[in-house]
């Protein structure tokens, strides 16, 4: 017995202890004990209350038993009962109520996060308009009010049950029995109209709780209490909760004089009212009250409705703007909007991913993930939108043979570098601009720490450190040695996880990992420490259990450290009048559908949001920092009493990590979402709701109805003096009838600026631009539809798509330049079998109904502008031409076209580094002249030389099988 104890005692350390370590090393501790103290305090307060009212009417009902019990058939007939329950009598007694308890008590610990948040309330500033109510009432005190209400009337429900039970085994009271003989004992009597007298005084409570819940509820056409709450079921509500407290004292009378006649007529006058009142009278008041006059009679409600929506959701001051976009393509009419076309995104994060893998993977255990992150950086005193990921290490690239617990665990413990491509232009092979890249990384970045400990596709853990003079993880493969670079993590300077070189910690670490090498392998020293929870999003999630974190975590290069950025937002569902809107329906899109690394937010209902934490994990040390960003959010003020030492103000923030924050996706997901009802702000026309939009679902998901996502680009709405860092989407009319057509244009500033803990002021600013409701501009779908449909442009694709090719194309953009709205769309090019990655090789661009498609941008454009658009795109100049297929550049990684291209490195310690060296240099000379077949075979197409277009097309599949193999021995020797 004892030892199975110490047993559970361990496994239950295994998992608690290890939290603890983990919580005190990031400096977190309160947060932890924080969590578990209240709920253990709820847990205890849930179980004493439910299993001692339970016990407490058992027992009086026990005792106060009748001592003896008339003679008759019903009481014989319980006798049986009364002798089967003996034996377990004390049993029940205890484990009953200990089992109900128990149950409570988990329930109870569940309400952690109200019952702090009620605790820790703060004033909002602002109050309803129906109560004139501070809203910190329906944010954080009501909620808590509720599940206290709700509780104890669980608690008297079941202690009644247990009461009538226990009295009718017992013989306090009978069911039968003949006239004149007491069918209930004074204690029975007294005992049950206490606790029904309890339960009338709840459910008065409850009522009168209802009356400022039903300012939340969700009702058929607008949120909140309308014209009929008002004024007929806020009123019964009042009435039956007095009606209940007059019931509770019949009950007490019952208690003292014996008759339980009034209490009865009592309970039964509460149900018709409840029935007659609580029901009939609103639903009469609704039928020939409101509905022959109802946009009339609703039209202040949903005012209400409509102003509490804006403010819930941030959306008060959206500034709106008229746009009467033009169809007709004027030459020279992009001149005003110089820096927006220069900055068109070529790139689309969602595609080239495949491009950077094979361009500057480097090894097998390397990886980047499926969709890249969109940032700006400072690049010869230039501000460029770019593309960037992070080189991660990825275990599942390495060999069979390669796996095992010591690679897994203490060699193979973390990625290098990030890569950076510029967005707006290519290399004259279609392939992403590099201006940062390689192993050790160079580029325009300057220096920083590449070692990524901490990413989304870490190792579950990695024990790392070693004695000095040891030197065991691998660190990047090199040229010179043939073989590869080790370190090790300098855990006497720099602490990145728990301590480990206890044989306790060993233990317990091997027991929650279930991995006995912990305990006897000799590479965990009293230098080790172990690295777990390493996905930034969990390591904020742990840290911060108040916050919902946006979907799309994106790493930046900050004060020479490589940091992972977490949005963060505070929720509330409790804001009166405000709109419900799923988290879940208004951010999933193609892109989440899709992703393995981006998700849509969860599946809960919310009516208030604020991104009002901005989170960092250093990718090196896994330090977590939260920044306060929107201090005035009242929610986040609750929560910051609560957890007292967990946020740092914005102030804070250094001018780097400031130019790298931006306006989250998931927020502008969900206030776009409510933007295409709440544009609307005559309550009249909101009630009509005729002018209903909704986002485009996106037209290069082929077979998927979901929304298109939103867009980071540089552009200058109509209303702005300069081009901003902004995040963009599009509208058009909502009904499954609908046209196509573009109806608003939604931007927000995503730029917080360079000042260190001060935010720009334009930043989270939202612009929407509103289209004449006879619109023609064609919608996101109709544009796709008009490139495919177009004879040139089909002809193209499809002469793109002959042979072993594949056309791909890319995400497609709207932008408001021109005093129109410009459509671009990149169009790539990869091999159908093989190795696969795509090349630009073309681009989209249309303007109303002029449609352009060339090898460049700057050439589209020109084509839709009557041959001068009136200024340069960022890839103006660059000719789709065969790269260079000589020197590579030697160790600078200097293709000779601009492109940051990696040296060929070796293979880790163990592989023969000259073979990889080899394979690296085949396979970029295969993927050389596989562009240069292809690009012969569309020249020849175009000339009508079939023979030619033959023979290019032989050089293209021996290319593309050179490249192949190549990339399988690399992929092999690399791990």
């Amino acid at each position: 017995m004892v030892l199975a104890l110490v047993v559970v005692a361990v496994l239950l350390l295994a998992q608690f202890w290890t939290e603890v370590l983990w919580f005190d090393q990031l400096g977190y501790s309160q947060v932890l004990w924080t969590q578990w103290l209240t709920r253990g305090a709820l847990f205890v307060a849930g179980l004493l209350v439910m299993g001692g009212a339970v016990f407490a009417s058992l027992a009086i009902g026990y005792r106060t038993r009748p001592v003896y019990a008339p003679s008759n058939q019903e009481q014989a007939s319980l006798d049986a009962y009364r002798e089967a329950v003996e034996p377990l009598r004390r049993v029940v007694l205890v484990a009953g109520p200990a089992v109900l308890g128990l149950f409570a008590g988990i329930a109870a610990s569940q309400q952690w996060s109200s019952i702090q948040l009620w605790m820790h309330s703060t004033e909002v500033g602002q109050t309803d308009p129906q109560w004139h109510m501070d809203l910190s009432f329906y944010m954080f005190q009501l909620p808590g009010m509720r599940f206290v209400i709700s509780f104890l009337m669980a608690v008297t429900v079941l202690s009644g049950i247990a009461a009538v039970a226990t009295h009718y085994l017992y013989g306090g009271f009978r069911v039968g029995g003949s006239a004149g003989t007491p069918r209930m004992t004074k204690a029975a009597r007294v005992h049950l109209s206490v606790i029904a007298t309890v339960l009338m005084v709840l459910i008065a409570a409850n009522y009168f709780l209802d009356r400022y819940s039903i300012l939340t509820r969700e009702g058929d056409r607008f949120e909140g209490a309308s014209y009929t709450d008002v004024h007929a079921v806020i009123p019964s509500k009042s009435i039956l909760a007095v009606v209940a407290l007059l019931v509770a004292v019949m009950f007490v009378v019952t208690a003292v004089r014996g008759s339980w006649r009034i209490p009865a007529i009592g309970v039964g006058v509460m149900v018709l009212c409840a029935v007659a009142i609580g029901g009939v009278y609103p639903a009469v008041v609704q039928r020939f009250q409101v509905n022959p006059n109802q946009q009339d009679a609703e039209a202040p409600y949903i005012q209400r409705n409509i102003d509490a929506t804006l403010s819930a959701y941030g959306l008060e001051d959206v500034e709106t703007t008229d746009y009467n976009a033009s169809v007709t393509a004027e030459p020279g009419a992009l001149r005003e909007d110089a820096e927006t076309t220069a900055s068109i995104r070529l790139l689309d994060p969602q595609v080239v991913s495949d491009s950077f893998r094979q361009l500057e993977q480097i090894r097998g255990f390397y990886s980047f993930p499926d969709t890249l992150s969109v940032d700006r950086y400072d690049v010869a005193d230039e501000s460029r939108d770019t593309v960037i990921a992070v080189r991660e290490v990825d275990l599942d690239g390495l060999d069979a043979q390669r796996r095992n617990w010591t690679n897994d665990t203490t060699v193979y413990t973390h990625g290098f570098g990030v890569v950076a491509a510029y967005g707006n232009t290519t290399t004259s092979s279609g392939a992403p601009e590099f201006w940062e890249g390689g192993i050790p990384s160079s580029g325009e970045m300057g220096e920083y720490e590449p070692r990524i400990y901490f990413g989304q596709s870490s190792p579950d853990y990695s024990i790392v450190g070693a004695p000095e003079g040891s030197e065991w993880e691998l660190d990047y493969p090199d040229d010179e040695s043939g073989g590869a670079i080790n370190t090790s993590f300098p855990t006497s300077e720099v602490s990145a996880g728990p301590e480990i070189g206890t044989f306790w910690n060993k233990l317990l670490y091997s027991i929650k990992f279930g991995s006995e090498q912990i305990l006897f392998s000799e590479r965990v020293t009293a230098e080790s420490q172990i690295l777990y929870d390493r996905d930034p999003v969990d390591r904020v999630q742990k840290v911060a259990p108040y916050l919902t974190l946006d979907g799309r975590v994106y790493p930046a290069v900050v004060d020479g450290r490589v940091k992972w950025i977490v949005d963060g937002y505070t929720t509330s569902n409790q804001y009166p009048y405000a709109a419900a809107q799923s988290l879940e329906d208004a951010t999933v899109d193609s892109l989440t559908e899709t992703s393995t690394t981006i998700a849509a937010l969860q599946p809960e209902k919310v009516n208030y949001i604020r991104n009002s934490v901005k989170a960092t994990v250093d990718a090196y040390d896994g330090t977590v920092t939260l920044y306060a960003w929107d201090a005035t959010d009242p929610v986040l003020q609750s929560w910051s009493k609560v957890f007292d030492t967990s946020l740092q103000p914005v102030s804070e923030i250094s001018s780097e990590l400031m130019s790298h924050i931006r306006y989250p996706e998931d927020l502008f997901k969900v206030q776009r979402t409510l933007l295409g009802t709440y544009h609307v702000t005559d309550p009249g026309q909101f009630f009509s709701g005729n002018d209903a939009w909704r986002t485009p679902n996106d037209p290069t998901a082929a077979g998927q109805n979901v929304a298109q996502p939103p867009y980071y680009l540089t552009l200058e709405m109509p209303t702005q003096d300069a081009a901003t860092f902004s995040l963009m989407s599009t509208y058009v009319p909502a009904g499954g009838n609908a046209r196509d057509v573009l109806t608003g244009y939604i931007a927000v500033d995503a730029e917080a600026g360079n000042a260190a803990g001060e935010p720009a002021d334009g930043y989270g600013k939202i612009r929407l631009l509103e289209l004449p409701r006879d619109s023609t501009v064609p919608g996101p779908n109709q544009m796709n539809n008009n490139f495919t449909s177009n004879p040139d442009v089909s002809n193209e694709l499809n002469i793109l798509a002959r042979g072993d090719s594949e056309v791909i194309r890319g995400n497609l953009l709207t932008l408001p330049v021109g005093g129109g709205l410009l459509y671009v769309q990149p169009v790539y090019v990869q091999a159908a079998t093989g190795t696969q990655f795509p090349l630009l090789q073309r681009v989209l661009v249309a303007f109303g109904d002029q449609i352009g498609f060339a090898s460049t941008l700057d050439e589209a454009l020109d084509q839709v502008f009557g041959g001068d658009d009136g200024t340069s795109a960022g890839d103006a100049g660059n000719e789709i031409t065969p790269p260079d297929t000589g020197d590579t550049g030697g160790d600078t990684g200097d293709t000779g076209d601009g492109t940051a291209t990696p040296a060929p490195t070796p293979a880790p310690t163990g592989d023969t580094g000259a073979g990889a060296t080899d394979a690296q240099t085949r396979l970029t000379q295969a993927i050389d002249r596989a562009t240069q077949a292809y690009q012969d075979g569309q020249a020849a197409l175009a000339d009508g030389d079939f023979a030619a277009y033959g023979e290019a097309q032989a050089r293209l599949q021996e290319a593309l099988e050179d490249a192949a193999a190549a990339d399988a021995e690399l992929g092999g020797s690399g791990g």
